[in-house]
């Protein structure tokens, strides 16, 4: 119960904060509103806008990396499900979204991503260097694509900003 109330909670501030980017674009200088024909996405908007995200979602906001995700980048985000971070052990996701433990949220979030723009037919076996600074592992074979034990299930959900790549598993950064 206590876990859901906080994901309610970091849901709804991710909406809100969303919603204020995307009501701060459609609003002129002088007051009057004018609708844009196209708003930029973001990774997170993208991540926000599917019901799969929102563990993720939920823990990037607790991390306080919404306004780096929104940022110009670009990433490519190998995003864990919901039912990813499901697989985790019982109290995992709670624990990794206490205030004590941000530093440890932080890098596991970062860990799943790599600068640059790497669109699915541009994957190849080979090592990355992520944001967290340690390197991943990406092997591409007949039975798929994985980033170290994660398959990669769905590719390139694009933003402005980046791509997402959707994973079956959370990735956890080597001690």
């Amino acid at each position: 119960m206590k876990s859901i109330r906080i994901l309610t909670i970091a849901m709804t501030t991710v909406g809100m904060t969303v919603g204020s980017a995307v009501w701060a674009g459609s609003c002129s200088a002088g007051g009057t509103t004018a609708a844009k024909s196209a708003q930029a996405s973001t990774v997170v908007s993208v991540a926000a806008s599917s019901d799969q995200f929102q563990t993720l979602v939920a823990a990037i906001t607790a991390a306080g990396l919404v306004d780096v995700l929104q940022a110009e980048g670009p990433y490519t985000v190998f995003a864990p499900t919901d039912a990813a971070f499901a697989k985790l052990p019982a109290g995992t996701v709670e624990n990794l979204l206490k205030p004590e433990n941000k530093e440890q949220l932080v890098a596991v979030l970062k860990y799943h991503v790599v600068p640059g723009k790497v669109m699915a037919a541009d994957v190849k076996t080979m090592t990355a260097k992520t944001v967290q600074g340690q390197d991943v592992q990406l092997k591409v074979s007949d039975a798929g694509v994985y980033v170290e034990n994660a398959k990669v299930v769905q590719t390139d959900l694009v933003a402005d900003n980046g791509v997402i790549h959707v994973i079956d598993t959370v990735i956890l950064p080597k001690s």
